[in-house]
């Protein structure tokens, strides 16, 4: 097995804090409320099933895309899908392994094209933490080795999923315009020349039950664009009707003012009356 990438875990941002308050408990009711809204089927309804990893007759990784494309600078785009999930397919686990903390998911694919023993290998781990008293299954990395020598590694950023549940993501990609869930991990070993898709992405490891997905857990967004334009066209409206209730406030204290305010009359007016009449008499 290749060394072991840099590991991003689940929650960076609360796991070692206290993930009862904050951001955590935020971001885990949000996907708890995208599950239960939108729930992931069990299994995907595709002509093609899932891709299972066996050891000792028991499935110990499901995993699934309705497509698989890879390209290189300047080459054409490889679409793998088939190679890996059609009833013909031709891909190699060679390489996969499974233990009760690590995970790896080796597809050989030979020569394909002018790439010359085409691997694309994923790593996974799986960790208890305390503070959500649970297991959590993570895709730490992806590797595309090729050309017998050459290797381009990604990152997988946010790829987690509980441990009794798969994962689910529409697009997993390299590609800017996915949000990027495969980074680079290095600008010297050539994975800037790559570019990897995977779309309608599902995975899970560790705790297969019947050779079936279990429900996913999605990573869908909760801020979409969509969703940001109208919060944003809310407090917009929000701000009229509160300038506008204020300016209705404060026409009527004025109207209030007018009515109960006595009226005054300056004393040299009121004794100069009588001698402007008696002026004018004369």
């Amino acid at each position: 097995m290749a060394p072991h990438p840099q590991k991003f875990l689940p929650f960076p941002d609360f796991m070692e804090e206290d993930p009862g308050h904050g951001a955590g408990t935020l971001k885990r009711t949000i996907r708890k409320l995208l599950q239960a809204s939108n729930p992931t089927p069990s299994t995907p309804s595709t002509p093609f099933s899932p891709l299972k990893l066996t050891e000792n007759g028991k499935t110990c990784i499901l995993f699934w895309a309705k497509k698989l494309i890879v390209k290189l600078k300047n080459h054409t785009h490889v679409d793998l899908t088939d190679r890996v999930f059609s009833p013909s397919a031709s891909v190699d686990l060679k390489g996969s392994s499974c233990s009760e903390e690590k995970a790896t998911l080796s597809l050989r694919f030979g020569d394909v094209a002018d790439l010359k023993e085409l691997v694309i290998r994923f790593l996974l781990s799986n960790t208890y933490y305390e503070s959500t008293a649970q297991n959590w299954f993570s895709l730490d990395s992806v590797h595309i080795l090729y050309n017998r020598t050459k290797e381009a590694s990604f990152n997988a950023t946010q790829i987690y999923a509980p441990a009794m549940s798969s994962y689910h993501c529409q697009h997993v990609s390299s590609l800017h315009k996915y949000d990027t869930l495969l980074k680079p991990s290095s600008h010297g070993d050539g994975s800037l020349l790559w570019h990897i898709t995977f779309i309608d992405f599902q995975i899970q490891a560790f705790n297969v039950e019947g050779g079936r997905f279990s429900p996913a857990s999605d990573c869908a967004s909760f801020f979409t664009p969509a969703i940001l334009i109208g919060l944003v066209m809310s407090l917009i409206l929000l701000l009229v009707l509160a300038y506008a209730l204020h300016m209705v406030l404060h026409l009527k204290s004025i109207e209030q003012h007018d009515e109960h305010r006595p009226s005054v009359y300056l004393e040299g007016e009121a004794e100069s009356e009588p001698g402007d009449k008696s002026h004018a008499g004369q």
